[in-house]
């Protein structure tokens, strides 16, 4: 380890905004950083067992940038764009969120759940992937207090 911290707060829980944190940490921790991940409202999405992430073609401009907003609001839109996009992925050869995450496990990422968060919605230890733990947001401003870098996502 190069001694160096990096402390990722995620806050999106959809397909496409699953990948920019989950592969931050994994090259930082392969560069030699140890990293710390603070998952709150939506981001705690990323952390459940069952995972149902989606991608939204409302206000997105890579999907489909020509269609008009209307027809991007139509039922079955959303799930058409998140099929295109998972095929698109396994097309590019391109790791899946839950390899992601289990990359990141394997190397030693911190993942909190944020306690609050996840007593608002309801969640339960159980509906998180095993190695996550509970934290405040103390705890992340303690985190981020020690860390070289501190990133929003």
């Amino acid at each position: 380890m190069s001694g160096k911290i990096i402390t990722i707060i995620v806050t999106k829980g959809s397909l496409d905004w699953a990948y920019p944190p989950l592969i931050l940490a994994s090259t930082a921790t392969a560069l030699g950083y140890e990293c710390r991940m603070f998952f709150t409202f939506y981001g705690l999405q990323l952390l459940r067992r069952r995972l149902r992430l989606q991608v939204s073609p409302l206000g997105n401009p890579v999907l489909a940038p020509r269609l008009p907003v209307l027809v991007k609001a139509l039922p079955g839109m959303q799930a058409m764009f998140t099929r295109k996009m998972q095929q698109k992925i396994q097309t590019k050869g391109i790791a899946g969120i839950e390899e992601l995450r289990q990359i990141c496990l394997d190397a030693e990422v911190r993942m909190y759940a944020c306690q609050m968060t996840a007593e608002l919605h309801n969640y339960t230890k159980k509906d998180f992937i095993p190695g996550v733990e509970y934290a405040g947001a103390a705890t992340f401003f303690q985190s981020a207090a020690e860390s070289d870098i501190c990133l929003f996502t």
